[in-house]
């Protein structure tokens, strides 16, 4: 979850204008139906002077881009957002719209609780037991295989629970070439790890800085990156391509990103991180734009998150 990047919008405008390979059947599509499964969107107000996004403004945007689920995220660090956003309400909207929203759940790792592993263990299954399918958005400051970071993917393990994780210089913060993170892959083989945000897209690259993992670099991608490693050796490694930081990872270098997609398409997930009303989503004609081939849209933008997430479509 961050801000557009200003360069990105232009490609919102190009959506219209751009054939969409084979979904061309879209302008035949009503609501709940087309090629998309979203990995990656917010309710409520999430930075203060944003309007904050209801149910219903989320289900028109799904509508208008032909997204046929839409997994909704709660925010629950102090570092994640201005506001937070609750499991309670992710999983009231998706109580209200149980054929189009998929609820995860949050808790911060500092929360104080009783009972050790029990005690914690208990207050996720309160949450899974009320529809909650994974745990995300973890966006909290400390580093990603820091041992009260460690204590919520055991549970996580415990209750079969996909993570979906914000990793950059401030919250699930790691070191170029991701060593925490490839900790935590290796200590976690049941647990699938959802990767997002700047740090973990700017390491699709070989060259990255310290600076790198809070921004976002352009330019030519050096190869071999630091997540086409991780995507071979870990089986439990998936990528969520919402934001700016994945559309970015992507459009710095197409003809990178058309091979990358093409022999990772297994382990990447569709998202958009929409989150205000009248947000630019560059992800739709990006997609389009690399021309990538058919059964590769296919899993991408729908297929592993079915899988994942155990949908029926």
């Amino acid at each position: 979850m961050e801000p557009n990047q200003g360069r990105r919008r232009m490609l919102v405008g190009m959506a219209s204008a751009l054939a969409l390979g084979g979904w061309c059947r879209l302008a035949r599509a009503g609501p709940g139906e087309g090629p998309y499964v979203d990995i990656h969107t917010h309710l409520g107000q999430t930075w203060n002077g944003d309007p904050p996004l209801t149910a219903d403004g989320l289900l028109k945007f799904m509508d208008d881009h032909h997204v046929a689920r839409s997994v909704v995220l709660p925010l629950v660090s102090p570092e994640s957002s201005s506001r937070l956003n609750l499991s309670e309400q992710a999983l009231e909207a998706a109580r209200r719209h149980p054929d189009r929203l998929i609820a995860f759940c949050a808790i911060d790792p500092r929360t104080s609780y009783r009972g050790g592993r029990a005690g914690l263990r208990s207050m996720l299954k309160e949450y899974v037991d009320q529809g909650a399918k994974g745990f995300g958005e973890l966006k909290a400051g400390l580093p990603i295989d820091n041992p009260r970071m460690l204590a919520l993917y055991e549970v996580c393990h415990d209750l079969k629970l996909p993570v979906l994780f914000h990793l950059d210089n401030e919250r699930c913060t790691d070191k170029p070439g991701l060593p925490g993170l490839e900790n935590v892959l290796g200590r976690f083989p049941e647990v699938n790890f959802i990767g997002h945000g700047p740090g973990f897209w700017a390491s699709i690259s070989g060259d990255v800085s310290p600076r790198d993992l809070g921004g976002y670099p352009r330019g030519p991608v050096k190869a071999p990156g630091t997540l086409d490693r991780l995507f071979q050796r870990h089986p439990n490694l998936w990528g969520d391509l919402s934001a700016g930081s994945g559309a970015g990872a992507l459009d710095r270098d197409l003809a990178f990103a058309r091979e990358f997609m093409t022999r990772n398409s297994k382990r990447l997930l569709f998202g958009t991180d929409y989150l205000k009303p009248g947000q630019g989503v560059p992800q739709f004609a990006l997609m389009a734009s690399l021309e990538l081939p058919p059964p590769v849209r296919a899993r991408i933008e729908r297929e592993n998150a079915a899988k994942l997430l155990g949908l029926l479509l």
